[in-house]
């Protein structure tokens, strides 16, 4: 197919893809399925590629009603797997309730019911390209009576991780012929005030127009940007550490606003997490997101002070982390200590146990004390006396469910998981503020048309991923913004075709 006005100069293409994140190639490979001839943009050199899919650890929420749902996604199953395994079902109501429950009844309805109704239907035509998923055992799994339970929603990642995932992609899309060029950065849209006409490209040395009639924007966020993050998530900011790529700079929202697209969403929120406190400015794809610190449910979380300032088993982590990172942020210095005792080290995630970590190991909570860097150590050691004397521990301890098991009397209680600290050895984790995605960008309709400040369509214009407003707000359900690109992105590639031809 080629549409009539596609560019010269030897460029001949139909669609323009800006970005190489998992929502951009799904664009992509939606856009090229639909006949079109599609290149792809990435800012970034290919050995950088892939925008913050890269950095994620390739969970992917996604609805199902059971087992055989998940032997479509993922027909490697074998018996003994599923023999040995409680899949349970993760019903689109279920998924529909956690997403506005965590945005505080926010998240924008339309968007919110395409993003869950069309979740599974995604997964399973990524996985007729040739993209590969397994179950989450190790992250989102406990044995409960030597069965493999899952909780929390999460289920499904992708093989090999977020770098599986956009290696499996780029393969999709190179197997087609979609040209994806690297080190092309767009700096500017191309248009006649009414309808898109490319992009104006950057590369090493060289500035040129790239001519097509369809744009579609899949650039991220702009949390890589210390000057926006502070303009817009506010005071301190610049001081969090960036989860992932560098190059989520915002310049696809900037772009889109520049030719008066309406911005949309939580403009001042965003995913933060606890973030190792000594990590780079930056991601670091050797180390991946081993940086995090997601074990803090079982732990006491106490901050210069040698307070504790939040409820750290208020919910499974699924629920929390996103949240938390913006609150370990505020804290006196940008830091808090998570504690655990040997009751519960073996249940530590792999993330604790890397090279890059910053700890403290002591046998009595007095050594302890002193070993915990910037904190008060007097108000530490009165704090845990308190808080062991609130636990109460008549109530069973229970990892897989939220159980009960809670203080009692204090000023901030601990809902579920508390264990008292008592029994050596004591560690001790340093932890900053990560940020992963903005969640303030463009307005869309639910065909990922981007919109103007009048509510009309920019003609030839279209948005999906993280640079999409009005899906998270304050928080997000973990493994929604993977399916939420992969969602979008697919819808974005065929809406952009189908308005060629319409046009045509």
């Amino acid at each position: 197919m080629h549409m009539p006005d596609a560019a010269n100069s030897g460029d001949s293409f139909d669609v323009i893809v800006v970005g190489a994140g998992n929502a951009a190639l799904c664009a992509a490979l939606s856009a090229q399925e639909q006949g079109a001839r599609v290149v792809v943009l990435e800012r970034a050199p290919e050995e950088e590629s892939g925008g913050n899919s890269r950095f994620t650890a390739g969970a992917i929420r996604v609805a199902y009603r059971g087992v055989d749902d998940l032997r479509e996604l993922m027909p490697d199953l074998t018996e003994d797997e599923i023999a040995q395994t409680d899949f349970g079902t993760y019903t689109e109501d279920q998924f529909f309730d956690d997403m506005f429950r965590v945005t505080r009844n926010r998240t924008d309805p339309v968007l919110c019911e395409i993003l869950v109704r069309r979740s599974f239907e995604t997964l399973k035509w990524l996985r007729g390209k040739g993209v590969r998923f397994q179950p989450i055992w190790g992250r989102q799994a406990f044995k409960v009576d030597g069965k493999f339970k899952f909780w929390g929603g999460l289920t499904v990642e992708a093989w090999g991780g977020g770098p599986g995932l956009v290696q499996a992609e780029t393969e999709a899309c190179r197997k087609r012929g979609i040209e994806i060029r690297y080190r092309s950065r767009a700096t500017r849209i191309l248009t006649d005030g009414f309808r898109v006409q490319g992009v104006q490209v950057k590369t090493p040395g060289r500035l040129y127009e790239l001519r097509a009639p369809a744009v579609i924007l899949a650039a991220g966020g702009f949390q890589g940007d210390a000057e926006m993050r502070t303009r817009y998530l506010g005071p301190g900011w610049e001081l969090a550490k960036v989860r992932g790529t560098r190059f989520n700079t915002g310049d696809g929202i900037k772009m889109a606003l520049d030719i008066g697209a309406s911005p949309f969403g939580n403009w001042s929120g965003c995913h933060a997490v606890q973030w190792d406190f000594n990590a780079p400015e930056y991601g670091d794809l050797a180390v991946g997101d081993a940086f995090q610190k997601h074990s803090y449910p079982w732990s006491v979380l106490v901050n210069a002070n040698g307070r504790r300032f939040l409820d750290e088993g208020a919910d499974f982590r699924n629920y929390t982390y996103a949240k938390y990172g913006r609150v370990v942020l505020e804290q006196p210095g940008n830091f808090a200590w998570q504690v655990f005792d040997r009751k519960v080290l073996h249940l530590l995630r792999d993330e604790y146990r890397i090279k890059q970590v910053t700890k403290v190991r002591a046998d009595t909570l007095e050594e302890l004390a002193q070993k915990l860097e910037g904190v008060d150590g007097k108000a530490f050691l009165e704090e845990i006396r308190a808080y062991n004397a609130a636990v109460r521990t008549d109530i069973p301890f229970n990892p897989n469910v939220k159980d009960g098991r809670r203080t009692e009397g204090l000023a901030i209680n601990k809902s579920n998981w508390a264990n008292t600290i008592e029994e050596p050895p004591f560690e001790a984790y340093q932890v900053g503020c990560g940020i992963t995605f903005t969640f303030g960008g463009l307005r869309i309709d639910p065909e990922t048309r981007v919109l103007d400040q009048d509510q009309e369509p920019i003609g030839g214009l279209y948005a999906c991923g993280e640079l999409v407003g009005g899906i998270f707000y304050f928080n997000y359900p973990g493994g929604s913004g993977l399916i939420n690109g992969a969602v979008f992105g697919k819808i974005a590639g065929a809406t952009a075709v189908a308005d060629l031809r319409r046009n045509a």
